[in-house]
């Protein structure tokens, strides 16, 4: 939406921590070298991989974890490649059977079918990277249907539920950590509520709410401006709670965060947040709200498109919100229960029950 002013806000974060930068830099490089040298043939370098997995950073700005996940699923390709007598190294090789074999191979093993779509998304990307680069003359190879998807709503708390996950879970008071003392225990409390409320008021991806920085965050404007897949910059607007919560950990952030660490949410050492902590965070509150299961962080932002458009919102405004690409992808939220499709029929169709009964009570009326 606003790509070019995304790119530029990306560059003025990057100057303004120096040094936070700089191991930032060190660390995509280290992680893109970690996902190519995890596919490796025996120990053997993998050049064409590597290369790729740096254009994806590069070139594409892919985030460290999609780079590792393409690296992931090439390693898996590379694997069931070995067994052949084959390499991605000498692509020329494969052909559009040895790929139908390798998702085979998957199916048998028992992947799910969504898992096996993503695998085949990292190879079609690599061999158009391949073809670009002209080490493949045809596309032939990845033209391949990506298997038949399972339907299924995602996962979304009712509306007591998630009132109960922000309201209930300050009733209980969390186990202070050992060696924590009271005021940072306080903070870190401020911190958890300060990041459910940020997920579910405005349905950000926990990606997107862990790299926040809290130079950034000004709750009394009323929104954050978020930076999202394929850099994508939008406004996400904050609840009131929202706005509250944030005010308060922003008040106690110093006490845990350390002197250089620029981003808003910080694990108790003062270091960035990871989103393995911030799914512990989440499914703490869970059980000290006292629901019957524990979610994820992104079970938050399911809910968050799942509880507007039960309450009315039409779908454009909740793709903007959510910033998804596509409108297909913020239609899967779209499915209702059995007893609203019957309240919205009741209440409209001229031969629902309730309408006939006032019908023959008019008609009666006029007949006396």
């Amino acid at each position: 939406m606003l790509g070019r002013a995304a790119k530029q806000r990306a560059q003025n974060r990057a100057e303004s921590s120096a040094d936070t930068g700089t191991k930032s830099i060190a660390k995509s490089a280290a992680e893109t070298a970690d996902a190519s040298s995890a596919c490796g043939q025996s120990g053997q370098s993998q050049p064409l991989v590597a290369a790729f997995l740096e254009d994806m950073r590069v070139v594409r700005n892919a985030s460290p974890v999609t780079v590792r996940a393409y690296g992931t699923d090439l390693q898996d390709l590379q694997v069931f490649l070995e067994s052949l007598g084959l390499s991605l190294e000498h692509p020329r090789d494969i052909d559009r059977k040895t790929l139908q074999s390798w998702l085979a191979s998957l199916f048998r093993a028992g992947l799910a079918r969504s898992s096996m779509a993503r695998r085949l998304s990292s190879a079609r990307t690599f061999f158009r990277y391949l073809q670009r680069k002209g080490l493949i003359d045809s596309l032939a190879v990845i033209q391949i249907r990506n298997p038949r998807q399972e339907q299924h709503t995602p996962a979304a708390l009712n509306v007591d539920e998630a009132c109960d996950l922000l309201d209930k879970a300050r009733e209980t008071r969390k186990e202070r950590a050992r060696g924590t003392d009271a005021a940072h225990a306080a903070a870190l409390e401020c911190r958890d509520f300060a990041l459910a409320e940020l997920l579910y008021g405005s349905g950000l991806r926990i990606s997107e709410a862990l790299s926040l920085n809290a130079v950034d965050v000004n709750p009394q404007q009323g929104f954050v401006r978020v930076l999202g897949k394929g850099s994508r910059e939008r406004l996400a607007p904050l609840s009131d709670t929202s706005i509250a919560a944030l005010k308060d950990w922003l008040d106690q952030r110093s006490l845990i965060a350390g002197e250089l660490e620029p981003a808003l949410f910080t694990g108790a050492r003062g270091k960035r947040l990871d989103r393995r902590e911030a799914r512990r965070i989440i499914e703490s509150l869970c059980q000290r709200a006292g629901l019957a299961r524990t979610v994820s962080p992104h079970v938050l932002r399911h809910s968050f498109a799942t509880h507007l458009l039960a309450a009315g919102a039409d779908l454009r405004s909740v793709q903007e919100l959510l910033g998804h690409k596509r409108l297909s992808t913020t239609q899967r939220y779209t499915q209702v229960s059995l007893g609203q499709l019957v309240a919205a029929y009741d209440a409209a169709h001229p031969l629902s029950d309730q309408k006939t009964q006032h019908t023959q009570q008019g008609r009666g009326k006029g007949t006396k």
